[in-house]
């Protein structure tokens, strides 16, 4: 069974259409099959680079309370750590565990590849660097039996084991961070525009045509549209609890927030107004402060005069009273040291991602100037 399918890309400045709705032909999906009581469930994971974290990932995995049968696979990208020799270590010790090559290194297609070889007619998807509440698939596979959905997701809970991947962490946890998705809050069950990771009916991913291999950020969004496009309900069970274990440097996580700028603006060039206006708004914040810097320095060095020119540094001003109001709001830090660690994680997401959306807005994802595509290199 093929799950890959293609699209073409948008050539370099080549914005026209930005607004308009692609693709928006919709079809009546195939009746889904009446599940078991008790489904068979696959679990599905990407690896790449993560001897910390993966062992105790599997581990949540095979700790679940869900009385059915369960498989893992994992996909194998050619990690530079020992990541793929603790997953032969796994497999070895584990006959529920097996492995597939995901030699194209990118998540869609790691997804894709152990989609094609799991065989149960529930499919759940599991990151690396994530551990499951021991109930987790108890919960999402009886979610998704009752509403009927094909695609339950639950909370993302991000934390920290150091003070800057903590503060990066409570970016993540708190609306003034990533805001706007459901998964990021405790919120109440019902139907969703995505989900975090997600437990599937393979019908509904068979039908859709899986992931898409040429989305490396925001593939669960676009693969979520392309299901609710066919009719599928995308369901959100906030008792569903992942912990996510972020970046944990500051470095990395501007590396992976410009890349998943950058790939959402593709799919803004790509799907137009099915993109909820919220994702523009870190794109108009870079903008704005740039404005406001070039403001500032050009009246430093003489080339503006000082009046109503200084009205220029209202987004700045505003932005950093913004960020103080956050920080003050935002829980569990302690001291000013927390405070200052938060600030910093708070900017360099707002920031790092809406120069990677204009990035990608201008050329896309593709190449620049000789260079390859944009890839979140941060767990490299």
């Amino acid at each position: 069974m093929c799950f890959t399918i293609a699209f073409s890309s948008a050539s370099i400045l080549d914005i026209s259409g930005l607004w308009e709705d692609r693709d928006v032909d919709r079809y009546l999906p195939p009746e889904l099959t009446e599940l078991p009581d008790v489904p068979a469930v696959s679990f599905i994971m990407p690896v790449l680079n993560e001897e910390g974290f993966l062992e105790q990932a599997v581990a949540t995995i095979l700790a679940q309370d869900y009385p059915g049968e369960k498989e893992v696979v994992l996909a194998l990208g050619p990690s530079r750590d020992a990541s793929n020799e603790i997953a032969k270590r796994i497999a070895e010790a584990d006959h529920r565990v097996r492995l597939v090559e995901n030699p194209e290194r990118d998540i869609p297609a790691g997804l894709n590849r152990a989609i094609e070889a799991s065989r149960h007619p529930v499919i759940v998807r599991v990151d690396a660097h994530s551990e499951l509440t021991s109930d987790y698939t108890r919960r999402g596979v009886q979610a998704l039996l009752e509403v009927g959905a094909a695609n339950v997701g639950g909370v993302m809970r991000a934390a920290g084991a150091t003070p800057v991947q903590r503060a990066i962490a409570r970016g993540y946890n708190s609306p003034f961070g990533l805001g706007g998705g459901a998964y990021h809050g405790d919120g109440t069950p019902g139907p969703a525009e995505s989900a975090y990771l997600g437990i599937f009916r393979r019908e509904a991913v068979a039908a859709v045509g899986g992931y898409d291999p040429e989305i490396l950020r925001g593939e669960d969004w676009e693969f979520n549209l392309r299901l609710r496009r066919a009719g599928y309900t995308v369901w959100f069970d906030p008792s569903l609890g992942v912990t996510y274990w972020p970046r944990a440097s500051f470095s990395d996580l501007a590396k992976q927030f410009f890349a998943t700028g950058t790939w959402r603006a593709v799919l803004v060039r790509r799907y137009g107004r099915a993109n909820p206006w919220r994702f523009f708004a870190p794109g108009a914040l870079v903008v704005a402060l740039t404005v406001s810097v070039l403001v500032l320095v050009l009246q430093i060095v003489g080339m503006l005069p000082w009046a109503w020119w200084s009205l220029g540094w209202a987004p700045l001003v505003a932005y950093a009273l913004g960020i103080g109001f956050a920080i003050a709001r935002i829980q569990d830090q302690r001291g000013c040291k927390d405070r200052l660690l938060t600030g910093v994680a708070l900017v360099l997401m707002h920031t790092c991602w809406g120069a990677g959306f204009l990035r990608g807005i201008l050329f896309g994802g593709g190449k620049l100037l000789g260079g390859g595509r944009v890839v979140d290199r941060s767990r490299a």
